[in-house]
């Protein structure tokens, strides 16, 4: 018998509703970490200082989740043999995969590194299709990764910088950012199949953040200038990394990778529109409407039943 917990998190429109919460919590983060440089006095090439940031937000998100687990009563210490794996997956997916992003970013345009950055999805769903028997890549999901990626480009029509220069300090490390994220949600979902998905998060953000902490110290990083606004900003992107990561883990668990890939294309298009909300950027209305209805023909593609033979 299934428990009613898992019975939920296998409903489909349950599982819908929840990833798409996840990739707007995501896309928020994009107007939040330009708000909080924008506070703290973080240059855009301050790659350190950014490394600090985002070590305090996920070191952060991960002691909410580990006091969270403590109030449900549920075991903090992963099992004996989990232990060294947690740490690497925390290394892997908060270090590892932050590092490889922002480098990227440096060193190449924030449009290109949007579009870059969405072949995560595709690297989620080829892996998957080797990795799992019950989660093939089909014509049907190709083509609805294929109509998410067209919404990407879609919503960075028209912005700067926007050519076919390839290098690897720039679009190419941002490519191997996301191939590092796709790999280590894949190895999380081993993991959580042998301990509490919210226990594995709060010790995966921890972990990455804290090294990520050391980072940013070793190369010289200063954060400096808090005040309640940037700090109740701060706690607001500790909140809603630990809620998103925690809950995709959930989902992770008890569904193919294959079928919540395809949702990553909205985490660019979110961004876009919440940017041009509260940071007042300039936004094409047309092509943001495109964007999410490609994506969203994407998602329905992939997530539809198929005919039984």
């Amino acid at each position: 018998m299934t428990s009613p917990r898992t019975d939920l998190y296998s409903d489909k429109r349950f599982v819908i509703g929840m990833a798409v919460l996840c990739c707007l919590l995501w896309g928020s983060a994009f107007p939040a970490v330009k708000a909080g440089y924008a506070l703290l006095h973080v240059a855009k090439t301050d790659t350190a200082t950014q490394m600090l940031f985002a070590g305090w937000r996920f070191v952060a998100a991960g002691t909410i989740l580990l006091v969270l687990a403590a109030l449900s009563r549920k075991a903090l210490i992963p099992p004996r043999d989990q232990i060294a794996r947690v740490a690497m997956l925390g290394v892997g997916q908060t270090t590892l995969q932050y590092v490889f992003f922002y480098i990227g970013l440096a060193h190449a345009t924030g449009v290109k590194s949007s579009i870059m950055n969405s072949t995560g999805a595709f690297f989620g769903v080829i892996l998957a299709h080797f990795l799992f028997r019950n989660d093939r890549l089909t014509p049907r999901k190709a083509l609805g990764c294929l109509l998410g990626f067209m919404g990407v480009l879609a919503v960075n029509l028209g912005g700067k910088g926007f050519d076919f220069e390839f290098t690897l300090l720039g679009e190419g490390f941002v490519v191997i950012a996301a191939f590092v994220l796709a790999a280590a949600s894949i190895w999380g979902k081993s993991i959580s199949q042998k301990m509490d998905a919210m226990v594995m998060t709060g010790w995966q953000l921890g972990v990455g953040g804290a090294v990520l902490l050391a980072i940013g110290f070793a190369f010289g990083g200063r954060l400096e200038g808090f005040d309640i606004r940037s700090l109740a900003l701060l706690a607001y992107m500790a909140g809603l990394s630990a809620a998103a990561f925690a809950l995709w883990s959930l989902l992770l668990k008890h569904n193919p990778v294959g079928m919540l890939a395809v949702f990553n294309f909205l985490i660019p298009v979110f961004g876009v529109l919440l940017s041009a909300l509260f940071l007042h950027e300039p936004v094409l209305a047309w092509k943001n409407a495109a964007a999410l209805a490609l994506v969203c023909g994407g998602i329905w593609l992939v997530t539809r039943k198929g005919r039984r033979a």
